[in-house]
């Protein structure tokens, strides 16, 4: 059986120019299937994202969720490690970390990201794929569009749209699962005792994923994602972009599948306008590089196709560097590509060592700014302090205080406190030592911490100690 989707090459029709209005209406984009080397390679790429997401959730990791990001307890699980706001240093790091990693990968390969990784584009391939099962090919589905209403075509619609909310749904009410214990959340929807805010939240993302996968489409691409705006700084002559060789394709024009190029002062390119049909995006590769490519290499395998069919090799569309466009040779190993992966090593390695060798325990102290100092009736000097203390482990603790001061000083309060898991606890204490052991108005003064049933449980923290001049 003949794919609707294939073309004949014996029969194609000179392309039409046509003008773009920027301010005209949106029109709907009928894309047609392509299969080939980097689709499945999209696959591999795409389906771990998928199942990653979905599938996260459900598991459980030391009798937990493995990724929570419990809000209510201001705890946020992710797989074997508990992380608090005071971690949120971390994340800003993370999010540094990957935006280098961005600037890397675009840097060599264009946007690569955003066409075989990015959630919009993988949704999208996904409300793609019900369309063309529901609806049929490409072909179909534009003469469904222009027929009357009729019951074929309600139904059709229906079961399109209807396979669109599933997807969409259990895309809202996973997400939501990453926030809200996922098993409670789906025994309180079944039992109808969900409360109003969790099932907003799953509404909400429903809807935003039916909307932008299902509708908006490469408009969120193109106008929405800010990264089709600012990707050309990051560009350079060596970048790998999905690229139309002129050189190679042109003049492009219809000829029979033997026709003699030389006779005919033709090109390469038949002007089937096929790379244009499978674009979500609906660019044409052929007008050069455009902000709106997602690099997602459908028109490669469009046309590496119809190469075949010709006999003529592949590679008219291809991953190439302008560089070598212009018949130069693309020079890998350069200036940036390497300070970015420098930059991005030196990260990624100070980050897994904060992440190896982090503490679950927190101190910070607070000298009493009202009062420099209280002389007692002896004499002695006094210093008062708020130890703000925060136990980050799963299991309490006893912790005990002590002091690393040069001069011979007293705690003057209890020295031992038992933190419950996840406690915070603000610790009022004194400070106490004799004028004649002090030689400087203000000396350097070290408060430290450690679990007594956990040695490798410490935690150390700086302040002042002040004394008449």
């Amino acid at each position: 059986m003949s794919d609707p989707d294939l073309i004949d090459v014996e029969e194609i029709a000179p392309a039409e120019v046509a003008e773009i209005d920027l301010y005209q209406r949106r029109e709907k984009i009928y894309t047609r299937k392509i299969e080939g080397f980097f689709q499945r390679i999209r696959l591999f790429t795409g389906w771990p994202l998928l199942v990653g997401y979905f599938l996260l959730p459900w598991l459980s990791w030391d009798g937990r969720q493995m990724i929570l990001f419990d809000l209510p307890e201001r705890k946020f699980h992710i797989v074997g490690l508990t992380f608090w706001p005071q971690d949120f240093p971390m994340l800003a790091w993370l999010l540094i970390i990957a935006a280098f990693a961005l600037f890397t990968v675009t840097t060599f390969a264009g946007r690569i990201w955003c066409g075989y990784t990015c959630p919009q584009t993988v949704w999208t391939s996904i409300f793609m794929w019900l369309e063309q099962r529901t609806e049929g090919s490409r072909n179909q589905r534009i003469r469904l569009d222009k027929a009357p209403f009729s019951a074929e075509k309600l139904r059709k619609k229906v079961f399109k749209h209807g396979s669109w909310l599933f997807v969409a749904y259990c895309t809202g009410f996973t997400f939501v699962g990453y926030f809200y214990p996922v098993r409670e959340l789906l025994v309180d929807l079944w039992t109808f005792n969900i409360t109003l805010l969790p099932l907003s939240w799953i509404t909400f993302f429903t809807l935003a994923t039916y909307i932008n996968a299902g509708w908006m489409r490469e408009q969120v691409c193109m106008y929405m994602c800010p990264y089709a705006r600012f990707q050309s700084v990051m560009f350079d002559h060596d970048t790998l972009i999905v690229s139309y060789d002129p050189s190679r394709g042109e003049p492009r024009g219809s000829r029979k599948r033997n026709a003699d190029l030389s006779e005919s002062n033709l090109g390469h390119c038949i002007d089937c306008e096929l790379c244009i049909q499978v674009c979500p995006t609906g660019i044409d590769i052929r007008d050069g590089l455009q902000y709106q490519c997602i690099g997602c290499a459908l028109c490669i395998d469009a046309c590496n196709s119809v190469m075949d069919k010709m006999d003529y090799p592949q590679g008219l569309i291809r991953y190439t560097s302008e560089r070598e466009l212009e018949g130069g040779k693309t020079h890998w190993l350069r200036p940036r590509i390497l300070g970015y992966s420098i930059v991005l090593l030196l990260m990624l390695s100070l980050f897994s060592y904060t992440m190896i060798s982090r503490v679950p325990v927190e101190l910070s102290v607070i000298r009493d700014r009202s009062q420099l100092f209280v002389t007692t009736d002896s004499g002695a000097v006094e210093n008062i302090y708020t130890l703000q203390l925060a136990n980050q482990d799963e299991t309490p603790h006893e912790f005990a205080i002590s002091l690393e001061f040069t001069a011979d000083a007293a705690i003057v309060g209890d020295t031992l406190h038992t933190l419950e898991a996840g406690e915070i606890r603000a610790i009022n204490l004194r400070v106490r030592a004799e004028p004649e052991v002090l030689d400087k108005p203000s000396s350097v003064i070290y408060f430290a911490v450690e679990s007594t049933d956990d040695p490798s449980l410490q935690a150390r923290a700086e302040s002042r100690f002040m004394k008449p001049l």
